[in-house]
């Protein structure tokens, strides 16, 4: 956010807070921090500034327990622990750790860490605190100050020395985000793996294209201190591989290419580290479709004109790589008669997404074919009471109509769905990241997508199984596994989900009612 856009906000808040009462004000911005960071994106910029607007502009000591949760919010950013209270800066609060007694230490450690898993959310003193911890190589105090389970403990004790190095190369005042992603790193058990070690410690090393370190350093907005391309790569690179489901597409319509990011972090971290090695040092990527090679550097551009730079270091790097490699592989599918991703999200993804494939929207002739007979495949595949309560093994890439609140057609959508589960009440929900920034949307008729309180994981988004399914268009299935149960799906809900699909983005087609054979 730039100097006039903040100053805009600060003007609109003076005036919300001059018209209305400010009680209500607080509860819905301690809502808001409350869900921004429940998803726990890579990209924080969006709450930080909330934060610092709740800072500057209300005040927050009064007694009500919003008050109390904005002060939470705040003092996660700017007095995180006593000590960091109490410091007039950041050469006061290291000084202060010097002096201060085992107990003490301890006591502020675990400060810092409470904030940190409670809301997801770094600041400059956790930085400090690592460093210091180093320099006197204190190992319980680097695991504590972070909040490592007793396996981000483990993984802690067996890769020290190789974690010591990182923090040394990267952690700073200024470049603090890097903490979160370490934690989460570290807790997933990626450095177990001897590939994932190797592919760091040659992106440490690796000599960054001056293209790259360009684009790199724009997706940062400085805060005081100085920071290197290297430094702010390295440091997105270990969020994204601690929040895979953090991923976020910016103001791009680039949902395939965060998609993409996402899925490689949970399922082949190995093979992420190694593309962004390759094109952060070659600014070019090359991958292959239907037996030939596509090479980013020879490709016009993709479905971005112009990047917007509000991302992580990461996607900065990759994303126009992937966007334009992406709508080569459309183009090269188009014309089929039939939905081009059938043949390009298996290129793209990799080996993972499964060989069959449905679509409902026959793109020839702007139709939507055999609504029901889709409905069905997309039950046998994902609905547990006709699946045979078969768990997703791997994110399935879905295609969904994105509609407004008032249920009407916007345009395509690229999510991941990541598993469904029938909660306690008996309702059916599916699990998907969203990776439009932000997994609370309306998108009409009741079809809200929540973040938590449905037992959502941190970066999930979720509804009711049937209200996904009457926005879903395309998906892959195995179809050796899932075609022979498709004439047991018997359920009520098909004729209900169909009424809302033909009374929301169905209206903008033609109803094709003739079987398809799939």
């Amino acid at each position: 956010m730039t100097e006039n856009e903040i100053n805009k906000v600060y003007l609109l808040f003076d005036f919300i807070m001059s018209k209305l009462d400010l009680s209500g004000i607080k509860e819905a911005l301690a809502e808001e921090l409350f869900l921004s960071c429940a998803q726990r994106p890579v990209v924080t910029r969006r709450t930080r500034n909330i934060i610092a607007t709740v800072k500057e502009k209300i005040d927050i000591q009064g007694t009500s327990d919003a008050d109390d949760k904005l002060r939470f919010y705040v003092n996660a950013l700017y007095a995180p622990s006593r000590i960091a209270a109490e410091a007039p800066d950041f050469n006061a609060y290291t000084q202060k750790l010097e002096n201060s007694s085992a107990k003490v230490l301890k006591t502020e450690s675990e400060s810092l860490s409470r904030y940190l898993n409670e809301t997801g959310l770094t600041n400059p003193y956790l930085a400090l605190f690592l460093r210091f911890a180093l320099k006197n190589k204190d190992e319980n105090l680097i695991a504590e100050c972070m909040g490592l389970s007793q396996t981000g403990k483990a993984q802690f004790e067996v890769h020290k020395d190789f974690i010591f190095k990182i923090i040394d190369e990267i952690v700073t005042p200024v470049n603090h985000r890097s903490v979160f992603g370490l934690m989460n790193t570290l807790e997933r058990g990626l450095f177990e793996r001897t590939d994932l070690r190797s592919a760091i410690n040659n992106l440490r090393t690796a000599r960054l294209h001056p293209e790259v370190e360009e684009s790199v350093l724009k997706s940062y907005i400085a805060e005081k201190g100085e920071i290197n391309a290297k430094q702010l790569l390295i440091s997105a690179t270990l969020r994204i591989l601690g929040q895979p489901l953090g991923v976020g597409q910016g103001n791009n319509n680039t949902c395939q290419s965060a998609r993409g990011i996402s899925m490689w972090s949970r399922h082949e971290p190995a093979k992420l580290l190694n593309t962004i090695i390759t094109v952060c040092t070659r600014n070019n990527l090359i991958m292959r479709f239907e037996n030939e090679d596509l090479e980013s550097g020879k490709l016009i551009k993709g479905l971005i004109n112009e990047l917007d730079y509000d991302l992580d270091a990461v996607s900065v790097v990759l994303v126009p790589h992937l966007d334009k490699i992406y709508n080569e592989m459309m183009r090269r599918a188009s014309g089929r008669g039939e939905d081009p991703h059938k043949w390009v999200n298996p290129s793209l993804y990799g080996d993972r997404v499964p060989a069959g494939f449905a679509s409902n929207y026959n793109p020839l002739i702007n139709s939507i074919q055999d609504f029901k007979g889709f409905l069905k495949i997309f039950y046998a595949s994902f609905h547990p009471d006709y699946n045979d309560n078969t768990e997703l093994v791997f994110p399935n890439p879905l295609g969904i109509y994105v509609t407004s609140a008032q249920a009407e057609m916007i345009g395509f959508h690229a999510i991941a769905l990541l598993r469904t589960a029938k909660l306690e009440n008996g309702e059916v929900r599916a699990y998907f990241l969203n990776p439009n920034n932000e997994g609370r949307q309306d998108w009409g008729q009741g079809i809200k997508p929540s973040v938590y309180g449905n037992g959502e994981y941190p970066g999930e988004s979720s509804l009711p199984f049937y209200q996904l399914a009457a926005r879903v268009y395309a998906f892959h299935y195995n179809s050796l596994i899932v075609l022979p149960r498709v004439p047991l799906v018997i359920t009520e809900e098909l004729s209900k989900i169909k009424y809302m699909a033909k009374n929301s983005w169905g209206k903008k087609y033609i109803w094709n009612e003739i079987q398809k054979i799939w």
